[in-house]
């Protein structure tokens, strides 16, 4: 007997794979915070000491956040501060739960370029009054995803990482400079969930991270990757 809805379920949300007909659907979108030293002092922070006993931190995005390269994006509502931050996507093709980091790459499908997009006064507002940052990170649009390289059991530990605005450079780097690495990133998470095909990764930003405003087109790549690309349309009347 089928299942009747009181309305219609979501949409599956997906991704393309190069070189592949079929799609990625997508699970659900974890993002590391403060993962470039540079970025961290760049926001008021200092990087985190690993031999201190420091570990990464993590905030998630829906699914419903997702939007495809080369998508025009209105303006969202509630923001004066539409900031940028151009990030590696690892891409879960398995399963995995309290996965060592040694054994973490059988969980790498292949990897995205990403857009964290961020209401950043929204976010800083509620960061000083110690309350989540929801309304700056989890919104329509603010997870904008390339289409996946496939690279199975691959660990990506270098390669620059660029985001232009308008053709200047705003963001450059490189991979080797992630504080915690993609493996050691799976290890920490799988320690939280049962991590599962379809999951993204974001890895975290480098410095230069800035507002961008209505008519501004954004142009990434990522060195082995692929690039991203986003225009920001005008706000929703």
């Amino acid at each position: 007997m089928s299942q009747s809805y009181l309305w219609a379920p979501p949409a599956p949300v997906s991704l393309p794979v190069r070189g592949r007909p079929e799609r990625a659907a997508v699970n659900r979108i974890f993002c590391v915070g403060r993962n470039y030293a540079a970025h961290a002092a760049e926001m008021g922070h200092q990087a985190v000491e690993k031999s201190g006993g420091d570990r990464p931190f993590y905030f998630i995005k829906s699914p419903q956040a997702l939007a495809p390269s080369g998508a025009t994006v209105p303006y969202p509502p509630g923001t004066k501060s539409f900031h940028h931050e151009m990030e590696l996507v690892v891409v879960v093709g398995a399963a995995g739960f309290r996965v060592a980091a040694g054994e973490a790459d059988r969980l790498v499908y292949g990897y995205a370029c990403g857009l964290d997009m961020t209401r950043r006064d929204l976010q800083l507002a509620a960061r000083e009054k110690g309350r989540p940052w929801d309304l700056g990170k989890d919104f329509e649009n603010a997870a904008v995803v390339s289409e996946i390289f496939p690279a199975p059991g691959v660990i990506l530990e270098s390669g620059a990482i660029q985001l232009a605005v308008n053709g200047e450079i705003r963001q450059k780097s490189d991979l080797g400079k992630l504080i915690w690495g993609v493996r050691e990133i799976i290890a920490d998470l799988s320690l939280f969930y049962h991590l599962a095909p379809g999951d993204l990764i974001f890895t975290g930003t480098p410095e230069g991270v800035g507002p961008v405003n209505p008519g501004d087109r954004l142009d990434g790549a990522i060195e082995g990757v692929g690039t991203i690309a986003l225009t920001i349309g005008p706000a929703e009347a």
